[in-house]
């Protein structure tokens, strides 16, 4: 109920749309109703069982007008028809009153689910807003802990369900039990003890219901769970099938899938068991429960004459029209079981709390003027140390390059900067500002970063340099290519800067990704650059070209590098040799080759001394 109450929160905005869908649902209810009710005076008089009124009844009043006053007037209106213009005008009458309140039952039942259409595709383009704003503020750390796919199942096939489940049980149950509430009434006051036989099957229904529904959220979760395996599966097979196909594993990756869906049949087939059970059983116990009516109500009729046939013909249909509802009670219910799960899962996303904002996000942090400081950092991705008692100074405009064995810190170093992750000890300042006191906002917008993956969007080659800027200032866009020495060969292309690059940019080579990567960090402009192995993934021919980038781009700026390649290297103003998260030593290219230490090594490993 709680989840229930804080999604209804995003329909308050569209309270106007949600009243006047509630008030044309009732106005349904009631034409509902009445539609049954109508019949039971109208067919006494014309069957003749119910003795004619001939006399105008008086009008009592607004304050006590009465049943019997309505059904009095009803009555003289048949009567005066029917003597004076015969039974055919009479029938034709009713007919006429009779396709009115099913036209008016019908407008209003249309008006009330139109209404809550538009409410419903209102709140879920609220609900996806803030779930796609909430994951894009997560840290990047949150992300490397759960599934790609299950994510994208909980912002897009759990959100749906939700959003119809919550709302469409809404409506239900402010229509429905109305619905049922005023066929009563009309029942109870025909006969109060048929209608005592109606209500005795009521409390049967809801108790095997309810039994029957115990065991649905439970696989409901399980089923929106197999969902995100799916899309995980799908995801990771699409981004490596060239990989499936160069081993060889495409029966291992079918066979996975398959036992995924074998799974997925067996609890998709016993929650259809368990869903599809509470509509028969709603309605049989209906039926039951008329066919009881039928046998008392016709010994009533026939036997004791202590009812007319045409008030019992009516109250049969007024019997029969609460079965409906009740099948959409026992539905809405498991329906808002389901909903529930889902909405455990959605939740889980909104009420996780990013550690990063736990800081001061008001303060901007000023432009770096003289160093940036790592002071006895330790650091954990889980139990063991990725970095310990790390300590460096890298003062303004300097190149640093760190370099070491895979798992040595070093791309740990970048991320810890650039706040992707928090130090567990130590601190990072900026100029003597501790980057946990400044609004994360600042402290990237003060860092331009190129990493081996060269990640691009499936958009224009313009938009994917321009992420970010604000505007597209063509001069900007251009100036920023030719310094990466990208502007020729997108000038080569057809459509130039409006070439859409692919998935990924999956449609450029290598290095056109890499040089569209480091156009978009130059049209930033910012005082701290961090390279995270920019060239490792390039052939030579690349990596030439983008080093001539990249050494354009060091100029004048704060520069962190990290490479495999040391020949990218050699021109830093102070090398890093990293080793299980601590410094193994430091110097210049020419300093450290001196020492015939670890650097040393690795040059020897790559053949540059």
């Amino acid at each position: 109920m709680k989840n229930f109450k804080r999604f209804l929160k995003y329909a308050l905005p569209y309270k106007f749309q949600g009243i006047l869908s509630v008030f044309f649902n009732i106005l349904y209810a009631v034409f509902t109703t009445l539609s049954y009710v109508i019949l039971m005076p109208v067919l006494n008089v014309l069957f003749g069982e119910t003795e004619s009124q001939l006399t105008k009844p008086t009008f009592p009043g607004w304050q006590n007008l009465s049943k019997e006053y309505l059904s009095d007037y009803l009555n003289y209106g048949v009567t005066y028809t029917n003597n004076t213009y015969g039974v055919e005008r009479t029938l034709l009458y009713v007919i006429i009153v009779v396709i009115a309140v099913f036209f008016f039952k019908n407008l209003f039942g249309y008006l009330g689910k139109v209404l809550i259409s538009f409410l419903k595709n209102n709140v879920l383009k609220d609900l996806r807003d803030d779930l796609y704003t909430k994951l894009v503020d997560l840290p990047v750390f949150y992300f490397s802990e759960k599934k790609k796919g299950d994510v994208i199942s909980r912002s897009t096939n759990d959100l749906g369900v939700i959003n119809n489940s919550y709302l469409d049980t809404l409506i239900v149950y402010l229509r429905e039990p109305l619905n049922i509430i005023l066929t009563l009434y009309v029942m109870y006051k025909v006969s109060w003890e048929l209608t005592l036989i109606m209500f005795g099957f009521i409390p049967v229904s809801g108790i095997l219901i309810s039994l029957i529904s115990k065991k649905i959220k439970k696989h409901a979760s399980a089923i929106f769970s197999k969902e995100g395996v799916f899309l995980s599966i799908l995801e990771e097979t699409l981004g490596g099938l060239s990989i499936i196909k160069a081993f060889g594993a495409e029966a291992f990756v079918v066979d996975r899938y398959e036992k995924e869906t074998e799974e997925m049949r067996e609890v998709s087939n016993k929650l259809a068991a368990r869903n599809s059970l509470a509509g028969p059983i709603s309605e049989f116990l209906g039926v039951a429960s008329i066919a009881s009516i039928l046998w008392f109500g016709g010994k009533m009729v026939l036997i004791d004459q202590v009812l007319t046939g045409g008030t019992f013909i009516g109250f049969m249909a007024s019997a029969y029209n609460i079965l409906t509802p009740a099948k959409a009670i026992s539905k809405a219910n498991n329906s808002l079981k389901v909903g529930n799960s889902a909405a455990e899962r959605v939740v889980e996303i909104l009420n996780t709390i990013n550690p990063l904002n736990h800081f001061n996000k008001e303060i901007d942090l000023p432009v770096l003027e003289n160093e940036i400081r790592f002071d006895n950092v330790s650091f954990k991705y889980d139990d063991e140390y990725v970095l310990k008692d790390f300590t460096l100074t890298i003062p303004k405009g300097k190149t640093i390059a760190f370099v070491g064995e895979s798992g040595s810190g070093k791309s740990t170093i970048a991320n810890l900067l650039a706040r992707f992750y928090d130090v567990n000890e130590g601190e990072i300042t900026v100029d003597s500002v501790n980057i946990k006191d400044v609004s994360v906002k600042s402290l990237r917008s003060q860092m331009g970063i190129v990493a081996q993956d060269s990640m691009l969007f499936n958009d224009t080659i313009r938009n994917n340099i321009a992420l970010g800027f604000g505007t597209k200032n063509e001069v900007l866009i251009k100036e920023a290519s030719e310094q990466a020495n990208a502007h020729e060969f997108i000038s080569n292309f057809p459509r130039g800067y409006d070439t859409l690059v692919g998935d990924r940019g999956s449609l450029l080579s290598g290095g056109q990704r890499q040089r569209i990567c480091i156009a978009r960090a130059l049209l930033k402009n910012p005082p701290i650059m961090i390279f995270d192995e920019a060239t490792s993934a390039l052939d030579t021919e690349s990596e030439k070209t983008v080093q001539k980038a990249l050494d354009k781009m060091m100029q004048n700026r704060t520069s962190i590098v990290i490479a495999h390649r040391l020949s990218t290297i050699r021109k830093a103003d102070n090398i890093v040799v990293m080793g299980k998260g601590r410094i193994l030593e430091q110097g210049t290219h020419e300093e450290l080759l001196g020492k015939k230490g670890a650097y040393d090594k690795l040059v020897q490993l790559q053949s540059l001394a």
